[in-house]
């Protein structure tokens, strides 16, 4: 049985096994991560096997601090900035990569910048101090699929694929980092998560750019179809129809007859959030075809919210 409580013994053999070139599935605040030891590429091939990822969507790399983050990429410009204000914490920064950064490529998917995040959960902080590498961690679910809020979504999804899966208990926030793109003077949202782009145009002073579509993919989730459970959604859906299931929000549920999860009765959007990832989950596993989702406010971390639930929607590949 891979998955074991986080214990000091159980988090110090992850951390050998890790070393070993094995997988670990580990807590953050924000979603279970897959882990790996980013400087071996074996190592991270394991990962995008494990996951069935598509292998040019790059990674993100979780480091014990700035130190060691400004050991493998150029913090100028906003980057030191960003750092100061949100690490610990679930903010990812992409930066360039220095001469001779031991990142493996396959981890950047042969991009020139790196995926960095000092995660504050203690777990992460212990099994990075124990391991002294960094570490490869994409979320702990097949690629595509509705990412992990627990240690048994993880067993679920990945079955013995990890070596070990430490159990913390559920994650904090439930919804994965925001990634910003700090190698130009002017930072770019990539992608939307666990702090809203207010916080951080708080901390800058001015508004984040927008993604640039033309560059391609500079970090996770930037593929169109992604979160995505078995059902398919209907997004802003204000009646549930015949043979549908409800992911709803608020207080105002229209009437139905099939499964339903509410994010929050209270309509509060960091509940929803936490919730989110668990809640299609769930209606996923209720066998309906299709989850209609009611209308979810897009400020704050609704922004974030409503981007899983469009990537979610998205079409399929074949």
């Amino acid at each position: 049985m891979t998955l074991v409580p986080a214990t000091d013994r159980n988090i110090t053999r992850a951390a050998m096994a890790l070393r070993d070139g094995a997988l670990v599935a580990f807590p953050t605040e924000t979603v279970y991560g897959l882990g790996a030891d980013a400087t071996n590429g074996e190592a991270v091939a394991a990962i995008f096997e494990a996951k069935d990822r598509p292998r040019f969507n790059p990674l993100i790399v979780h480091v014990s601090g700035l130190e060691a983050a400004r050991a493998l990429a150029d913090f100028s410009g906003r980057a030191m900035e960003l750092a100061a204000a949100f690490w610990p914490g679930a903010l990812t920064l992409v930066l360039r990569k220095l001469p001779g950064c031991r990142i493996a490529d396959l981890a950047t998917a042969g991009l020139d910048t790196v995926a960095l995040r000092v995660p504050a959960h203690p777990v992460a902080q212990a099994l990075l101090e124990a391991a002294e590498v960094p570490i490869a961690a994409p979320s702990a679910n097949r690629s595509g699929r509705v990412s992990p809020t627990s240690a048994a979504h993880v067993e679920a999804d990945l079955g013995d694929r990890p070596a070990f899966i430490l159990d913390s208990g559920s994650c904090a926030f439930g919804l994965e980092s925001t990634v910003v793109d700090a190698t130009p003077q002017n930072p770019r949202l990539l992608r939307p998560g666990a702090i809203p782009r207010a916080e951080i145009e708080a901390v800058l002073g001015f508004p984040l750019a927008h993604a640039d579509p033309q560059k391609g993919i500079a970090s996770p989730g930037q593929i169109a179809s992604h979160y995505a459970p078995r059902a398919e959604l209907r997004l802003n859906a204000s009646e549930v129809r015949d043979g549908e299931s409800l992911l709803a929000f608020g207080d105002n549920v229209p009437v139905h007859n099939g499964a339903c999860v509410n994010l929050s009765p209270k309509g509060n959007l960091r509940e929803a959030a936490a919730r989110l990832f668990a809640a299609l989950r769930e209606l996923d596993a209720s066998g309906a075809r299709m989850i209609a989702v009611m209308p979810v406010p897009a400020e704050g971390l609704g922004e974030a919210i409503n981007d899983r639930l469009k990537r979610a929607a998205a079409p399929r590949g074949d």
